[in-house]
């Protein structure tokens, strides 16, 4: 099922999304479950927004592949590396990102993110799958320039629009640890890789991110890029493309 997040007339609405058609929910699926209102809009006539906008937190997790980590001229961690994103970095799907001011080396990074569902902590890796409301596609865009100059990492990943969400919630993805990730540059293929060539299972990232902080309703998990990031300058396109989940698309701006 895929939930996505919409806007009609100015008002923002959660739907289910099937084939061309959104079925508008009741409310909050995170917490008044799935029910159908019976109304139903043509999906080409909603403008899509974030599938969700984290109550707490976004935690990253950086340097889950091997290649990846070698591209930039990283070893790789012993133990999962973390950091977070305020929620005011998400943005949603074909939403413009304003290329921020203090950085000239912006950086794509497609991944796969994990969407919590309910409120958690110190979740076992083989019991994940009970707190996970589903997957979406994030792009974990970096300032690679404030990355390398800042002890942390928090201006350089948690700037306004460095989260790029969407298009919607996939609940029922059938392997999280073996899914294929594309990522164009004005058309061009960028990154070509699997999540099945991750470190670390889905499973044991959501373990340790529950380890760390107590996880709520909504928070968003992104799980790592695979190699070919590289660097966006206003006018790119950016389509990150995740099989069974569909195409994030972002667009720059200074």
């Amino acid at each position: 099922m895929r939930i996505a997040r919409f806007v009609v007339d100015g008002d923002p609405l959660y739907g289910v999304v099937d084939g061309e058609n959104v079925h508008v929910l009741a409310g909050d699926p995170f917490f008044q479950g799935i029910k159908t209102t019976g109304a139903v809009h043509p999906l080409d006539d909603v403008r899509l927004v974030a599938p969700i906008i984290p109550r707490s937190k976004v935690v990253g997790f950086g340097r889950t592949y091997s290649e990846h980590a070698k591209e930039l001229g990283n070893e790789v961690p012993p133990e999962p590396l973390m950091f977070l994103k305020p929620n005011t970095s998400v943005v949603g799907h074909g939403e413009p990102v304003t290329l921020p001011a203090f950085s000239q080396e912006v950086s794509f990074e497609g991944e796969l993110a994990v969407v919590i569902g309910r409120i958690c902590k110190d979740v076992p890796a083989e019991k994940a799958s009970d707190v996970i409301f589903g997957y979406t596609i994030a792009n974990d865009l970096t300032a690679r320039d404030a990355q390398r100059t800042d002890p942390q990492w928090a201006r350089a990943k948690g700037f306004d629009g460095s989260c790029p969400l969407g298009p919607w919630i996939e609940t029922e993805l059938e392997d999280p640890d073996d899914v294929a990730i594309t990522t164009r540059l004005n058309g061009e293929v960028r990154q070509d890789g699997s999540t099945k060539d991750m470190i670390w299972p889905v499973s044991e990232l959501v373990a340790r991110a529950s380890e760390a902080f107590t996880l709520l309703p909504g928070d968003v998990i992104m799980t790592g890029t695979p190699a070919g990031v590289g660097l966006v300058n206003a006018g790119d396109i950016v389509e990150i493309e995740l099989e069974g989940l569909g195409t994030l698309r972002s667009v720059f701006r200074r």
